[in-house]
């Protein structure tokens, strides 16, 4: 699987160059990130070398995680991501809130982003609890000085609520399906 992982980066920070060669406005493009990827002895290699290779600025790579990825192996990780960031891209956790974070360790974490998962985003307008579970992550996150991004939007309604709750982004199926780079070339220039 880290091979994938690593052809999977690499197509992704090609892509983006490309789309600044061709003339498009630059924007950041999200790659997953595997346990075995993160825990394993090539990620910041890897990253290096796809930077390299299509000349990509870090600020255009953003590095998503687990919370269950984070978690294994405190100290390891908090180097890793200390190393990330120091390369220059931007660090999110994926998922926020269905994993098993401490908040003592979330706060050692070199992060720019908090996910919130889309289990919590599609109840949103129907279930107090989840209104109540999205507001108190995006309070959370920007208490620690991190931007926070609904997963999972698929009603403007949703939208609305997040936009009152004061969340920083948001992505889904409201905005656009899973698309090919082709496709998607025309949402660059709008």
């Amino acid at each position: 699987i880290r091979k994938m992982d690593e052809d999977v980066l690499l197509m992704a920070c090609r892509q983006s160059k490309a789309w600044q060669v061709a003339g498009y406005a630059p924007i950041r493009i999200s790659v997953n990130v595997s346990n075995s990827f993160f825990h394993g002895p090539s990620l910041t290699s890897a990253i290096a070398r796809a930077l390299q290779e299509t000349q990509l600025d870090p600020k255009y790579l953003e590095l998503e995680l687990t919370e269950s990825i984070t978690m294994r192996h405190i100290e390891t990780s908090i180097t890793m991501l200390q190393e990330l960031r120091a390369m220059g891209v931007r660090l999110s956790i994926d998922d926020f809130g269905t994993g098993y974070s401490s908040l003592s360790h979330l706060q050692r974490f070199p992060l720019h982003m908090l996910k919130i998962d889309q289990s919590f985003v599609l109840g949103v307008t129907r279930n107090a609890a989840n209104a109540s579970i999205t507001r108190a992550i995006i309070s959370l996150a920007h208490s620690m000085n991190l931007s926070v991004l609904a997963e999972g939007v698929e009603t403007e309604e949703q939208l609305e609520l997040l936009r009152q709750q004061e969340c920083d982004q948001v992505q889904g199926h409201f905005f656009g399906r899973p698309m090919a780079g082709e496709e998607f070339l025309p949402l660059l220039t709008r």
